[in-house]
């Protein structure tokens, strides 16, 4: 299929409710540990939208990946490959725990691009999601397909050097931590649960951390080290992190940003993000 042809996709649109349940909110609690747990009517955490408005694809429309069919919303690209790369977020309002929210989707842009692996695709997705008829969250997200590369070696950890104009934390990821992120986002990819699909299939040397849970843990850091609101976020994939080894997160505050960075066993980032700071 050509670019031509997915073309007939931009400017398609979605739209999905949902109650913003406090259940829901309670396990993403569980899962992160916060200081302090949701309750119902309270503010649902930044990025916490993402355990919300959840694709349900019937079983019998699953990829064997585990993603869903493609062709509905999102074209029918058929390379093999799909990575959450980035995304763009401003929270204008927060929404509310226990009350019901409409997201509207819409693909924005479909380009094709060449890389070492072959022919990329990217997909721009911008989500508005709506709350008592009032706009709360602005999302961007960009979404890449590619054709299957050369197998990824596993990262040499190295003794990462203290950082000192920064707070950090180091995350030893698990199957229970990304069992639990995979169930909270309703995520069948096998790359997060399946070790010898992830393996002797897309050529990883383990199992891969979410990116959006890498995400959600920097925004975590942020959050609990201010008291300032915050009213946007953005964050790109650089490289893909395993169940291999700790990973660290590392926060450094400015005047009005946080600019955020998940650093690999090896040092390298893997994930670099920034959160933009309100007034108190």
């Amino acid at each position: 299929m050509s670019s031509e042809d997915w073309t007939a996709w931009i400017g398609r649109t979605e739209v999905v409710e949902d109650d913003i349940c406090l259940a829901q909110a309670l396990a993403a609690a569980a899962t992160l540990e916060p200081l302090s747990s949701p309750t119902a009517s309270a503010a649902l955490p930044p990025l916490w939208h993402w355990f919300y408005f959840l694709p349900r694809a019937p079983q019998s429309k699953l990829g064997i990946d585990g993603h869903p069919q493609r062709g509905g919303f999102i074209p029918p690209i058929p390379y093999p490959r799909r990575m959450f790369a980035g995304a763009r977020i401003r929270f204008h309002h927060p929404l509310l725990i226990g009350q019901p929210a409409r997201r509207e989707g819409i693909i924005r842009n479909i380009t094709q691009k060449s890389g070492r692996t072959g022919p990329l695709a990217f997909v721009t997705v911008g989500y508005q999601i709506f709350q008592n008829e009032m706009l709360c969250i602005e999302e961007e997200q960009d979404i890449v397909y590619r054709e299957p590369g050369a197998p990824v070696p596993a990262p040499v950890p190295v003794e990462l050097p203290p950082v000192s104009d920064a707070i950090t934390r180091t995350v030893t990821p698990d199957t229970r931590l990304l069992f639990r992120f995979s169930a909270l986002t309703f995520n069948a990819h096998r790359i997060h649960y399946d070790r010898p699909y992830a393996q002797q299939e897309e050529g990883y040397p383990g199992l891969v951390v979410h990116g959006p849970l890498v995400a959600v843990l920097l925004m975590e850091l942020a959050r609990h080290n201010t008291t300032r609101p915050i009213t946007g976020f953005s964050f790109r994939s650089q490289a893909p992190i395993f169940d291999l080894a700790p990973f660290r997160l590392v926060a450094r505050f400015g005047d009005n940003r946080v600019e955020l960075e998940a650093q690999g066993p090896d040092g390298a980032t893997a994930l670099s993000a920034s959160a933009e700071l309100g007034s108190d």
